[in-house]
């Protein structure tokens, strides 16, 4: 086979592909926009009140990733499901995700009502700007309490909208995700500022906005999923019985708690080394702060190319055709990576234009743009490992992906951010080289496992 053939597609191939994945590119891309938009409003403030809004958001993606790891567990069914044309089963993965998001989401407001003040204070350091830190603390906790709000609303949301991609409609997700962010955005600009008459509440405002664009997402996505039961099969009786066969759930149980597991220690982590990035003040807080929603817009497409990886090869094991699976997805894998490399220096060019629409200090600023710098070129690294990541969860391999995400950050990410940032002198801007760079190993690690076809499972054949 020649070099083409095995690690490019046709035409045929990259619209099925593309297919999948640009929604879920326009959906995210969409969301991101309006977060960056978010920030810059926000940043147009004042530095304090963009950290604050920053640090929360850090502990919320904790609770954002333990919902999206719990659903993604079942989703790997569900997918499989679908592609055996087994609606009974994706219906009774539907149910589980209902019965384990009640409970995350119970659990999470609990944690940060009772936590939340002790966890934003991790984050604050620097004994000369005492004034600023304490404001920055007061932003953060008026943000958390109004955003407590809006956990139930994304869980639902989540709970239909990938269960729609697993049944491989993606289009409606993206629409609904199109629709919250413009109700997002233009509350923004009439709370955060004030304008039209309407009060000017500064962050407490920015939260107002996300929650009410929550639950208008979630209004959108569970209208439009029982008004078309006939194509959604899945959603016909599925509150008539809430039971889930005893071995279907202790299949989801075994194979999804790594994965749950895994999303949970993964944001914990992220946290984690932000905590660490935080020794270096406040000037290092806003400044990832920029560059982490700048990246994130670029980032979409590596993060939709995974999720395309997850169904389409997800489909293909639980049809059982390994084969097609495996040239699918190296397919797939190529072309992300490729991308980003495109993308990346896009990013590059375009890094020292972003921060000068902050209101912050010049030093923030050209911070800011060194982190851009690096994220960019570590583009074409993320994304090789994303890819390999949703290739071993598509066939079920969820204990080797909880070791290859999770575990390798906090046995080797963490400690080098921690030793670092404590123990050396060492500026922000070549701390974060120093530990981004240590993806090159799980590089490594992803390649073998995914060429040795570990993962090339049908976990759904029987049920």
């Amino acid at each position: 086979m020649s070099i083409k053939k095995r690690y490019f597609g046709d035409k045929a191939f990259y619209k099925m592909a593309l297919t999948v994945a640009v929604p879920m590119m326009i959906q995210n891309g969409i969301t991101n926009f309006v977060s960056l938009l978010d920030n810059i409003m926000v940043g147009r403030v004042g530095t304090e009140q963009m950290s604050g809004i920053a640090i929360v958001n850090q502990l919320l993606l904790v609770f954002n990733l333990a919902i999206f790891g719990a659903l993604s567990g079942v989703g790997i069914f569900g997918a499989q499901f679908f592609g055996c044309n087994n609606h009974k089963g994706v219906r009774q993965t539907f149910r589980m995700k209902l019965y384990i998001a009640v409970g995350i989401v119970v659990l999470g407001i609990l944690v940060l009502l009772v936590g939340g003040e002790q966890l934003i204070l991790l984050y604050l350091h620097g004994e000369d700007n005492a004034q600023a830190l304490q404001a920055t603390l007061v932003y953060g906790k008026q943000y958390l309490m109004v955003m407590l709000v809006g956990l139930a609303p994304f869980a639902v949301e989540e709970i239909y909208a990938t269960t729609l991609r697993e049944c491989g409609e993606t289009r409606v997700p993206m629409v609904a995700g199109a629709v919250a962010v413009l109700v997002n955005l233009v509350l923004n600009y009439l709370l955060i500022f004030g304008n039209f008459g309407f009060p000017k509440l500064g962050v407490v405002g920015a939260a107002v906005a996300t929650v009410i664009s929550r639950y208008v997402q979630m209004i959108v996505v569970i209208t439009w999923t029982h008004t078309h039961a006939k194509k959604m099969l899945f959603i016909v009786g599925a509150y008539r019985k809430l039971p889930i066969p005893g071995q279907l759930t202790l299949n989801i149980v075994k194979k999804g708690t790594p994965l749950l597991c895994n999303e949970i220690l993964w944001a914990a982590g992220m946290a984690m080394l932000n905590q660490c990035y935080s020794l270096r003040g406040l000037e290092a807080v806003a400044a990832l702060n920029i560059s982490s929603t700048i990246s994130n817009l670029f980032n979409v497409v590596f993060m939709s190319m995974g999720s395309c990886i997850s169904i389409i090869v997800g489909q293909l094991l639980g049809a059982g055709k390994m084969e097609e699976a495996k040239d699918t997805d190296r397919k797939l894998i190529v072309f992300s990576v490729l991308s980003c490399f495109v993308l990346g220096g896009l990013m590059v060019a375009l890094a020292p234009l972003f921060p000068r629409l902050y209101n912050t200090s010049d030093q923030v600023k050209e911070l800011a743009v060194r982190l851009l710098w690096i994220a960019a070129g570590c583009m074409p690294i993320y994304a090789f490992v994303h890819a390999s990541y949703f290739t071993l969860r598509s066939g079920g391999k969820t204990v080797i992906t909880f070791f290859f995400d999770s575990v390798y950050l906090w046995c080797v990410n963490i400690p080098l951010a921690y030793v670092l940032s404590r123990f050396t002198g060492l500026p922000m801007a070549p701390l974060y080289l120093c530990c981004q760079l240590t993806d090159l190993i799980k590089c490594v690690i992803g390649f073998i496992l995914v060429k040795k076809g570990v993962w090339l499972n049908n976990i759904v054949a029987g049920d």
